[in-house]
């Protein structure tokens, strides 16, 4: 008499090859903009778990991965480049600073120089995203009623989001110049 709480055993995951890795990268291409490290990292965890329930060492994989990816890059489904600056004009319109915008780059693995290039000549941006952050966040001139009394938070919560002091003051401090009019 078989116990009626034991579960069929489920058959494992067929065998990580070549083929599944860039079907995989593919299928999060198509969904996700990347950078190579990021990929890298994607497909490492589908390899870990796929090893882990056929019992397997990963490590075996990690040689089959960094070609999947040089493919990719070959290919040019990924560019670090192109994705840094599509990520740097996304993040500067939700009000981005470039402090934010680094950590956020360097956490998807893109190296700091190609941060750093695709940051470049966003000075006069800084303002305008600071702008948008307060303009959505309801900080400063875009706080309804009374300012005076919040001053203090909004530009402790500006130097939170990574902007510079003198930055966020301009801003806090300045009138509402939108479409909306003013306060």
């Amino acid at each position: 008499m078989t116990d009626e709480t034991e579960k069929p055993l489920r058959k494992p995951p067929r065998k990580v090859t070549p083929a599944y890795l860039q079907r995989a990268a593919l299928a999060y291409l198509e969904r996700y903009a990347s950078s190579a490290e990021n990929l890298r990292r994607v497909l490492r965890r589908k390899v870990d778990k796929r090893c882990r329930l056929r019992g397997e060492d990963p490590a075996e994989f990690h040689e089959m991965i960094d070609e999947v990816v040089a493919k990719s890059l070959r290919s040019g489904l990924i560019d670090d480049s192109c994705y840094a600056e599509a990520r740097v004009a996304t993040l500067r319109r939700r009000g981005g600073s470039a402090r934010a915008i680094q950590a956020k780059l360097s956490a998807k693995g893109v190296d700091r120089s190609t941060i750093a290039a695709a940051l470049e000549g966003e000075d006069g941006d800084e303002e305008q995203a600071a702008r948008a952050f307060a303009r959505r966040r309801k900080l400063g001139p875009f706080r309804p009623g009374e300012r005076a009394p919040y001053r203090d938070k909004d530009l402790a919560a500006m130097a939170r989001a990574g902007f510079r002091f003198d930055v966020a003051r301009d801003v806090i401090d300045s009138e509402r110049d939108d479409e909306q009019g003013g306060s």
